[in-house]
């Protein structure tokens, strides 16, 4: 979501706060902004591009070494450049709307006391030129600040309740920047090169790729005071704490496009890679696979609970089908949202899995603590960032290999999560006695077969561009599958809203006649996953009742299902059946199809309007 560069330095650290913001685009904005010392406070703002900014910066000859930058996605205020950060105080008194005060400062989360905390500053004085939550801090920092940053700072967010990631700088102390964190990510970069004695502040380690890859990951609740060649951290109670610094290696070429022509594109043709190194060095299927001490927390649980949002929410609805037939345990799959604010029956025998590509979803985040509240201590998190904060607050885990993913609609983090997924079937299967070596060995080889036929499913993109010529007519579309192809039909469906803005909806196609089938006309597409499996005869019942109406079938059938094309139905052939694991090659048409569809509407495919990349915000 919101991005964030802070960084203290004896050279001109501008360019490295705009390239800081590059390497956050991906993660969804609508703003941008920038701003230093330069003998007082200078900032520039943009509601368009970084690249805007950059020549703003350009052109108004922005420099200095101490600066905040920050990429915003919109929750109070509309996407504008007076709501856009960094933020600057304004003092009181009649004339405070027109000069600066001392404090610059950028934000990630929300205040949730944020309306009292405004009406309390105005009553002292403070005009507000924003309708965000951010300028409450700022001013409020303002009012407390008596010559020492810090001091300020700790005094902030004492009053604060909700989520924060917080980087400041005054006029009056222009080497040192301050931050803290409460439920939104921030990291401390410790720079390599001496000679500038540079420390950094960012939401992701990617925006200091090429910069620093020593990184100080930040707890709940820790404070940081940074300036030229040190810095100090301090824990929730104020006391000075160590922090471990970590060699990361947060390669900035995984933002090249290379030769495709959108990240997401992309994205999708590296997904024979991504799940093959996801799968890399497991040569049989062991509990162990998640941790040392999975053993043990296998052998004495007896239900799943899987905790997800959006696309990660999908796979794990997938992953139920394989959890109770392959491992026969029940499992129940959550939205994380809806989890932490119902009333549910806890059992502490419930393995908790979360499932994330960031490892920083808000939501799914705060479900687990919530799940961790009411005695279910036994966690376990389907993450691609080894780093996150999720890894690090369950006990268990597997770490995907998909890379960065820069697209906003996930693709090839989805596949190596439904990848883990099933090896964690296999695993509890196996812990619970119910995995032959037969079985094994026929699932493993399954699985070291994904990359190739994943390779055989991609080659089908002129067929998925045909189709997608007459989806871009369309203003709606019904996705059908059965089984464990409905949360794939899912998944299609919602990768087709996102960024082709074609209304989309997903059903079991069983339910059609209990009420979609209304909807059935010759202008609705209805595209149905069609593997041959067990229920393919009964979804073949399930598309004549379409036809039937008129609607036009686009139908992804295996190779021996026995569907032909005809009037009204379009069929792509898939190069084979794959049994337990035709979920993973199922989805790829589908992220083809809401690529080229969004294509051929000229939308903007990597950053969709309205979404962010890595939601950090309730």
């Amino acid at each position: 979501m919101c991005g964030i560069v802070a960084a203290v330095s004896s050279r001109n650290i501008v360019p490295i706060l705009v390239q800081g913001l590059q390497r956050l685009e991906y993660r969804g904005y609508d703003s941008c902004g920038v701003a230093v010392y330069a003998d007082g406070l200078k900032r520039a703002r943009s509601t368009a591009r970084v690249s805007e900014l950059q020549q703003q910066v350009d052109s108004e000859h922005i420099a200095g070494g101490t600066g905040i930058a920050h990429t915003r996605w919109a929750t109070h205020g509309v996407p504008a450049v007076h709501n856009a950060h960094p933020h600057f105080s304004h003092g009181t008194g009649p004339a405070s709307a027109s000069r600066p005060g001392k404090i610059a400062l950028v934000h990630n989360g929300i205040i949730e006391n944020h309306d009292e905390l405004r009406a309390a500053l105005q009553a002292r004085g403070y005009v507000f030129e924003s309708q965000t939550d951010t300028e409450v801090i700022v001013h409020l920092m303002d009012s407390l600040y008596d010559g020492d940053l810090f001091e300020a700072l700790k005094a902030t967010v004492a009053q604060l309740h909700g989520a924060y990631a917080i980087a400041a700088f005054c006029k009056d102390e222009p080497h040192r920047v301050v931050g803290a964190r409460a439920g939104s990510p921030l990291i401390l970069g410790v720079g390599a090169g001496a000679d500038h004695g540079e420390t950094f502040l960012a939401s992701d380690a990617m925006a200091l790729a090429g910069v620093t890859d020593q990184i100080v990951y930040l707890e709940e609740g820790d404070l940081v005071d940074l300036q030229l060649g040190k810095y100090w951290i301090f824990d929730r109670q104020h006391q000075r704490a160590e922090r471990e610094v970590r060699t990361v290696h947060a390669h900035s070429g995984a933002a090249e496009l290379g030769p495709y022509r959108h990240y997401m594109q992309k994205e999708i043709f590296e997904q024979p890679r991504a799940i093959a190194d996801t799968l890399e060095g497991i040569n049989g299927i062991v509990p162990e696979l998640f941790g040392d001490d999975a053993y043990r927390t296998f052998k004495d649980i007896d239900s799943v609970l899987i905790l997800a949002c959006g696309t990660s929410y999908y796979s794990g609805c997938t992953a139920k089908y394989w959890l109770e037939a392959i491992a026969g345990i029940p499992t129940q799959v959550e939205v994380a949202s809806e989890y932490r604010y119902r009333t549910s029956v806890p059992n502490p025998r419930t393995l908790v899995v979360t499932i994330t590509q960031s490892g920083e979803t808000a939501d799914t985040l705060a479900a687990l603590r919530h799940a961790q509240s009411l005695g279910m201590t036994q966690t376990l998190t389907i993450c691609n960032v080894s780093t996150s904060a999720m890894v690090r607050e369950c006990k268990l885990a597997y770490i995907t290999r998909a890379g960065v993913e820069i697209g906003v609609a996930s693709t090839k983090a989805f596949t190596a999560q439904l990848a883990g997924l099933f090896l964690l079937a296999l695993a509890l299967a196996q812990s619970k006695g119910r995995l032959s070596e037969e079985a094994e060995a026929g699932h493993l080889k399954a699985l070291r077969h994904l990359p190739a036929a994943l390779q055989a499913v991609l080659a089908l993109e002129p067929q998925v561009i045909s189709w997608s010529e007459d989806f871009a007519k369309k203003e709606n579309a019904l996705f059908l599958g059965r089984g464990m192809h409905y949360p794939i039909a899912l998944e299609g469906a919602l990768k087709l809203k996102e960024i082709s803005y074609i209304h989309a909806e997903a059903y079991p196609a069983g339910e059609l006649k209990h009420g979609p089938l209304a909807l059935v006309t010759s202008a609705m597409p209805i595209v149905t996953v069609a593997p041959n499996d067990a229920l393919l005869e009964k979804l073949k019942s399930n598309m004549q009742e379409v036809r039937a109406r008129g609607g036009v079938l686009y139908v992804l059938a295996d190779a021996d299902s026995r569907i032909e094309n005809s009037e009204g139905v379009h069929v792509i052939r898939m190069p084979e059946h794959y049994g337990a694991l035709s979920p993973l090659l199922h989805v790829v048409p589908l992220q083809l199809l809401a690529y080229h569809t969004a294509c051929a509407r000229g939308t903007d495919v990597d950053k969709p309007r309205n979404l962010a990349k890595s939601v950090t915000v309730e």
